[in-house]
């Protein structure tokens, strides 16, 4: 089941609801009580790091787990 974003225009409060997809945007009661309005909102997610950390980061796109295709690995 989907975690969903929702905030109250208000306060800016902002509540996480594990819903089914078919409820994702039906009206959600407000935990403290307060009759108070949420809206469901598009989630988002920030990644630390800078462009120097990724050029040096291991090449993962290999087959192996070492992150070299499977014919230079030698552990086969």
């Amino acid at each position: 089941m989907p975690m969903y974003e929702y905030i109250n225009d208000t306060d800016t409060q902002v509540i996480e609801l594990l819903r089914p997809m078919a409820d994702a945007d039906k009206p959600v009661q407000d935990p403290a009580g307060k009759d108070r309005k949420f809206t469901r909102r598009h989630s988002v997610f920030g990644v630390v790091g800078s462009s120097a950390s990724a050029a040096s980061a291991p090449n993962m796109g290999g087959c192996c787990p070492c992150g070299k295709s499977q014919s230079q690995c030698g552990q086969n």
